[in-house]
Formats: structure tokens, sequence, C-alpha cells
């Protein structure tokens, strides 16, 4: 898989992970202060959208994970 796969799945489970723990109709609830993770992932995912910085790209592609460009 490539680093652009795994960023969407990385960041689609935080995401609702961080819905379920901060929803109150969730049976997980646990804080709604984890709804400021939900802000943060999809702020991250807006920024980088047009920055094209990612800090979970990064860091995959350190640990040599290929990109779309490389994998083709």
């Amino acid at each position: 898989m490539t680093t652009e796969r795994w960023v969407r799945i990385v960041a689609g489970f935080f995401v609702l992970l961080s819905l379920s723990l901060g929803a109150e109709a969730s049976p997980l609830f646990v804080n709604a202060n984890w709804l400021w993770f939900t802000a943060f992932v999809g702020a991250n995912l807006f920024q980088s959208g047009f920055t094209r910085i990612c800090p979970l790209e990064s860091i995959l592609r350190k640990l040599g994970v290929k990109s779309a460009c490389d994998a083709g």
C-alpha cells in the first residue's frame, strides 16, 4: 500500500474513533473533549490539501512506505 492510502485509512480511523469517544450518543462515550481531536484531524487534512505537508506521510516515508509516484 502507498502512503496516500495509509494516510486516508489512519485519518478515517482517528475520526471515527474520536467521534465514538466524544459523542454522547455513543456507547463508547468518554468525554466531549475528544471532538477536539476530530477537529485537529480535519484541519490537518484540510491544510495538507493546500500545502502538501502531511506529518503522517513524512513518517511513513521514513519507515520505507512508497508513495503512489514511487510505486507506479
